[in-house]
């Protein structure tokens, strides 16, 4: 059986303590680009989020998890599959750790490595896919050191301050179906 612990972090369902932290990670206008942001959330919607946050993967399409460090509980990061798409058996990913100093400690190639497991073993899914500025070369080396290939360019994809930037899709297809 899968587990979503790790030896140094582990995945979580989201949960109602969580609300500010969700807040200040949404709300940060440094990321937004990455995650496309283009609005700030309220702490009432957030709460609403949360609230729903117990759906089923099948029902909500997505899947968004709490990456903790430590036994107490409290988040580093998030990360999410969505367009979960069961027919076809794949689903984006993304990932986010939210303080720029635990960024490039191992926490987003662990929970990455879990989710990866998680989802090829117990969803069954065919594929990941991710979406990553080309100019993002800590997410691009994140993604293809488990190997998740380029598959193409999409050409001024994101109006990023003013500029449009290209987004490369990587694809990481599931071979030991």
């Amino acid at each position: 059986m899968v587990t979503l612990k790790g030896s140094n972090i582990y995945l979580r369902a989201l949960e109602p303590n969580d609300l500010e932290f969700v807040y200040e990670l949404e709300n940060d206008e440094t990321i937004w680009s990455v995650s496309n942001t283009q609005t700030p959330y309220s702490r009432f919607l957030i709460r609403q989020y949360l609230e729903n946050a117990h759906q089923d993967i099948y029902e909500a399409k997505q899947l968004r998890l709490a990456i903790c460090k430590d036994q107490d509980f409290p988040a580093v990061g998030l990360i999410d599959l969505f367009d979960f798409d069961p027919k076809n058996n794949r689903a984006g990913v993304g990932i986010v750790i939210k303080n720029p100093d635990k960024r490039n400690a191992g926490i987003g190639t662990e929970a990455l490595d879990l989710l990866i497991q998680y989802v090829f073993t117990q969803l069954n899914l065919n594929q990941l896919y991710a979406n990553i500025d080309v100019e993002n070369v800590v997410s691009i080396s994140l993604f293809t050191n488990f190997g998740f290939q380029k598959i193409g360019v999409k050409k001024q994809w994101n109006l990023v301050n003013g500029q449009y930037k290209d987004e490369a899709l990587f694809q990481l297809i599931n071979n030991q179906l």
